[in-house]
């Protein structure tokens, strides 16, 4: 269990409460919330090995956003974007780690 901030609507900071569900190292594992923002959060992290030295993560969200057709207009104007950003900032510090500049995946 990882209790921990988050702002997923603007900048409004919500307590969320994921458990990590299954693991199959080194292959993937999922984290699921149990108290937080979202109706549903279900996330797969999966890992595949290209080489020696090289892996490539994906990822496998499914989310229900809170509060009916008023969350998924909120979805649609901020979440998506919140979400997109994220990612795409792990995806930029993982390349910087490995020392490589990142893939232009959401091109």
């Amino acid at each position: 269990m990882i209790s921990y901030t988050v702002t997923p609507i603007g900048r409004i900071p919500m307590t969320w409460l994921t458990e990590i569900t299954q693991v199959r190292k080194p292959h993937y594992f999922v984290d699921e919330q149990r108290a937080g923002p979202y109706r549903l959060w279900h996330h797969e992290h999966s890992f595949r090995t290209l080489g020696e030295r090289e892996t490539e993560i994906s990822d496998l969200v499914h989310y229900v956003p809170p509060l009916g057709p008023l969350g998924r207009l909120i979805n649609t104007l901020l979440i998506e974007r919140e979400l997109k950003r994220i990612f795409d900032f792990r995806e930029q510090q993982l390349a910087a780690i490995a020392g490589r500049a990142p893939r232009d995946a959401h091109a």
